[in-house]
């Protein structure tokens, strides 16, 4: 042990010479009650710890286990399935900062991580408009979109979970309910999962939940 002298001497050197025997004498008293299963328990070897190491390696499902970074604001002005409107109002809040939330994840299977981008307000953070892109070969092709106030999507369990705030005749004080709608990728496309709206409570605080029947008309 680091800092500890011991006497110089025969005595010493003896005394030495028996504790590594008898250290030696307890280690094969372990290992030999560990193999034959009675005595001292096997707990088996030590854990290490390794470094994690970014992968590209697919995963078992078929989606990449990291993605690498896009320019979220340079596919929203250069996707022509984006509408002026929201091109229009994206710009920056501070020195180039611009209002996008941006989501990696597998939706659609494959190879490379799906993106979801969400273009909001500035002042508020309201959704604008929520985007869906799937890479293929070079580029990436925009597979979903949804432009529409309070509009916000997000990834679980790899499915698309969009939410969207609704407003009924006089709310001023902010919204009276929120829809949610699960969407699964199927078959090339987005197919309605499942739907819910919530109904908020004024008159406690708390928001109600009211399952109901979905739209007979899907959000693709």
């Amino acid at each position: 042990m680091r800092g500890l002298k011991g006497r110089a001497g025969n005595s010493s050197l003896a005394a030495s010479g028996a504790a590594v025997a008898g250290l030696a004498a307890v280690g094969l008293f372990t290992v030999a009650c560990s193999s034959g299963g009675t005595g001292v328990q096997d707990e088996g070897a030590a854990h290490s710890v390794a470094k994690a190491t970014p992968s590209a390696v697919p995963s078992s499902n078929g989606g990449a286990q990291f993605a690498k970074s896009v320019d979220a604001v340079e596919l929203i002005k250069s996707d022509p399935k984006v509408s002026e409107r929201v091109k229009a109002d994206l710009k920056p809040c501070g020195r180039d900062t611009y209002p996008v939330d941006t989501s990696y994840g597998n939706l659609t299977g494959g190879a490379s991580p799906d993106v979801v981008v969400n273009v909001m307000t500035c002042g508020d953070a309201v959704g604008m408009g929520t985007y869906v892109y799937r890479e293929n070969g070079a580029k990436y092709e925009n597979v979903y979109a949804a432009e529409e106030p309070t509009v916000y999507s997000a990834i679980d369990r790899g499915d698309l979970v969009v939410t969207k705030q609704v407003y009924t005749n006089g709310d001023s004080s902010g919204p009276s309910g929120e829809e949610v709608t699960t969407y699964h990728w199927s078959s090339g496309k987005f197919v309605q999962l499942h739907w819910v709206r919530n109904e908020f409570n004024r008159a406690v605080g708390d928001g109600e939940v009211v399952a109901t029947e979905p739209p007979t008309k899907n959000e693709n």
